[in-house]
Order: structure tokens, then C-alpha cells, then sequence
């Protein structure tokens, strides 16, 4: 039996923006559901993945706990009928579905943007908090290194990662669609969470747009990516009279309540069009701004439609990144299949080395020192080629799924029971 790895899945193929807004967790949100699930569910292998597409939740336990996890989200996120967003999960409480559905994740074929490559340094976060949270066990572990060397595969052997398929990247995309008729659009990017500042980068690399301004709270933050883009700057003082200037505002403000409301907007005295594009889970946007003469707004979920031809030469390259994925399940599996014999074969070698001490005990007390220790070194040397073919039975076996049999038939020959488990 493989390890019992489950995953429960809240994402944007079921739950619309204004549910994925109520599940989001920050990163202070998502170390403390590890503490809680660790610590009152007793669960392991844990890692949480919280970003503006989906909740997740990887663990390993016997039985599906998907309802305790979920009950326990609806308490952190003070929501008092949990029960109504049951429907907008996804459980996978089968080892291969789950750990099948991480790849794709960690891979970008699942994102809303096929190849999305900020996902990876995501889930690299949340291991990193799993690990310090000392809730992350060696599967999960073994697992995580695995899809890293996948995604270094993926990057060297496959067209998926050609160009910066992401979802700043779509925005960017977008930006261009809205501004083909403005001669020398003004683009104001406010806030830089890693989306806004990735958009950023995209903008500076851009040569279409000239005129881009950064504002963001903390001044020094946006000097420094200015600086590194070659764009302008702007104090948070600022802000309304570089609103009223710009054509575009890309919104990446991280904050519970909309920043963007109705009222403010209705003052900046739109004469002509104005275009907001909202990259915030939680919205950073009221919803009723685009109720606001001469004002479009476009939400995160928009910004996946408007992906364009140079996400198709990474949908061409899917099966072959599929392939290697596939490829490293096996590896990963033959792994797991391995852990599960380790036990009996670390019983069968303390057994062997506790009859090797006590015929050693018997005769070396008539030998020499020198005696003694060539004895020793016999004896070991011995020990280790009595247990070679056990041992690579043991792991052929694993592979064809027929270890149990031999395990038992070593248990009764070496009365294996007697010996202590090995943690």
C-alpha cells in the first residue's frame, strides 16, 4: 500500500473570485492552520497553499479528513456556516490523485494561465513554512525535491516555459489589447505585492509602454524596482493626481476592504475612458466602480481570457511535460514502495548483528585484540553479503507490488516480531 497522501482543493475551476476571497489565507493565516492542523488534528506532511487562485491543503492520514480541515479553515476564517462552501472543495483522498495533482500544480497546468511560473516559487514558500513548522515529514520532503527537479526538467527539456507565461504576464497582454488605440498610454501601477511587482517587470522589458509610473505606500520599495525597470515614481500623496493622468491603473493593493471605492473614483472627473485592472484577492476594487461613467474594471478572473498566441506553444508542449511528470511519479513511487520494507529489512539486519555479537561475544574472550579484530571485520563482511539478497528481493519485490509475501516469510524466519520497531 502506497502512503496515505490526500489533498482538499478550493480553486478557481469551481469557486468564483468572491468565494476564493473568503477562503484566502495571508502568510500569518497559513502558518497558523499549520500549527492547527498539526497540533488538533494530529495530521503530517502537511503544506498549505494559499494564493489568488486557490486554497489547498496536503496531508497524510488513513482516513479522508477533508471536513475536519474544511470545519477548521471555516473557524479561522470566521465563517459561521462553513457548511454552504463544502460544494466548491475538491477532495482527492487517493495517494496517486493527490500527489498527481501537486505536479500539476507546481508545474502550472493547472493555472488560470497554463504555465504560469509564479506558482513554483509559491509552493517553495509554503514547503518553507510547512519545515519550519516541523510538519513536513519524508515523504513530503522526498515529494517537494521531486516536483523541483521536475520543474528544472520541465524548464530545460520543454517549450512550456518559452516567454513569461503568468498571470502579470496576461495582465500586461491585456493592458496592450485595452491601449492599441492610445497613442503613448499612461499606465499607473498601484501597490507592489509579487504580482504588482512582476508586472512591473514586464512593463520595464516592454517596449510599447513609455510611460509607466509606480506608487506604492512605502516609498523606498517602489525606488528600488523603478530603478531596477527604468520606470517613474510617484509618492502615495500623490496618488489622486496620478490617477486622474493615467489611462490604466493596475491595481495590486494587499488589504481586507476595497481601496478603490466608487466615491473615489467618481472624483477624478473621467472625461474620457479610464481602465482599472484589479490584480487583488481580496478585491482591491469596489465592484460597483465600473458603475462610474467612462470606467471598465477587470477583475483576475478576466485577465485568464486574454491570454494570446504565446501561451499556445506551451499547450503544445503539455504531453511532453505530462511525460516527465509521469516519469517522476514512478521514480517517487518506487521510493515510497522502498519506505514501506525499510522497517523489516533495519529488523532483519539488527537481528542478524545481534546473533553476530553473541557468537563474537562466546569466542572472543580466547583471542587476541588482533584476533578479535579480524574477527570482527570477518564477521561483518559476512553479514553484509547474507543480507544483499534479501534485501534486493525485498526492493524487486516493492516494484511488483508483491512485498507483503516476502515480508512475512522473513518475519517468521528470523522471528522478526521480537524485534523492536524502528522508527
Amino acid at each position: 500500500m502506497l502512503h496515505p497522501f490526500k489533498a482538499v482543493s478550493l480553486s478557481f475551476k469551481k469557486a468564483p473570485l468572491e468565494i476564493r476571497e473568503l477562503i484566502a489565507l495571508d502568510e500569518a493565516a497559513c502558518r497558523r492552520f499549520l500549527h492547527t492542523l498539526h497540533h488538533e488534528l494530529g495530521l503530517s506532511d502537511l503544506l498549505v497553499l494559499s494564493t489568488c487562485n486557490r486554497t489547498e491543503v496536503y496531508y497524510s492520514a488513513e482516513r479522508d479528513q477533508s471536513p475536519a480541515i474544511i470545519e477548521a479553515l471555516g473557524q479561522l476564517k470566521d465563517l459561521s456556516e462553513v457548511a454552504e462552501y463544502f460544494p466548491y472543495f475538491d477532495v482527492l483522498d487517493q495517494h496517486a490523485d493527490a500527489v498527481r495533482h501537486l505536479f500539476e500544480v507546481a508545474m502550472g497546468l493547472d493555472a488560470q494561465v497554463v504555465g504560469d511560473m509564479q506558482i513554483s516559487n509559491q509552493v517553495k514558500q509554503a514547503y518553507q513554512w510547512s519545515a519550519d513548522a516541523d510538519a513536513a515529514g519524508p515523504f513530503l520532503h522526498r515529494l517537494l525535491h521531486t516536483i523541483f527537479f521536475t520543474n528544472k526538467r520541465v524548464q530545460q527539456e520543454t517549450s512550456f516555459r518559452d516567454g513569461a507565461a503568468s498571470t502579470s504576464y496576461a495582465a500586461l497582454e491585456l493592458v496592450e489589447e485595452l491601449t492599441a488605440d492610445v497613442a503613448n498610454p499612461r499606465v499607473l501601477v498601484v501597490g507592489l505585492g509579487e504580482i504588482g511587482a512582476d508586472v512591473c517587470r514586464h512593463f520595464g522589458d516592454s517596449k510599447l509602454f513609455q510611460d509607466v509610473t509606480i506608487c506604492n505606500r512605502t516609498r523606498s520599495k517602489a525606488d528600488v524596482l523603478a530603478e531596477e525597470c527604468g520606470l517613474k515614481v510617484i509618492n502615495f500623496e500623490e496618488l489622486v493626481p496620478g490617477l486622474k493622468d493615467a489611462d490604466v491603473i493596475i491595481s495590486s493593493i494587499s488589504r481586507d476592504e476595497p481601496f478603490f471605492t466608487r466615491d473615489m473614483v467618481e472624483h477624478l472627473d473621467v472625461l474620457s475612458y479610464k481602465f482599472f485592472i484589479d490584480l487583488s484577492v481580496p478585491r482591491s476594487i469596489a465592484t460597483d466602480v465600473e458603475q462610474v461613467p467612462g470606467v471598465l474594471v477587470y477583475n483576475i478572473d478576466a485577465i485568464h481570457s486574454k491570454a494570446s498566441a504565446a501561451l499556445e506553444r506551451r499547450l503544445a508542449a503539455v504531453p511532453q511535460v505530462r511525460a516527465i511528470i509521469e516519469e517522476s511519479m514512478a521514480g517517487l513511487q518506487d521510493w515510497t514502495k522502498e519506505m514501506m520494507v525499510s522497517p523489516t529489512i533495519q529488523k532483519l539486519k539488527n537481528a542478524l548483528e545481534q546473533i553476530r555479537l553473541e557468537e563474537m561475544d562466546r569466542f572472543q574472550k580466547k583471542m587476541s585484540p588482533e584476533e578479535a579484530k579480524r574477527m570482527d571485520d570477518i564477521t561483518r563482511s559476512l553479514m553484509q553479503k547474507i543480507l544483499k539478497q534479501p534485501v534486493l528481493q525485498l526492493k524487486a519485490a516493492c516494484k511488483r507490488g508483491e512485498a507483503d509475501q516476502l515480508i512475512d516469510v522473513l518475519t517468521d524466519l528470523f522471528d522478526l516480531e521480537r524485534q523492536p520497531d524502528v522508527a
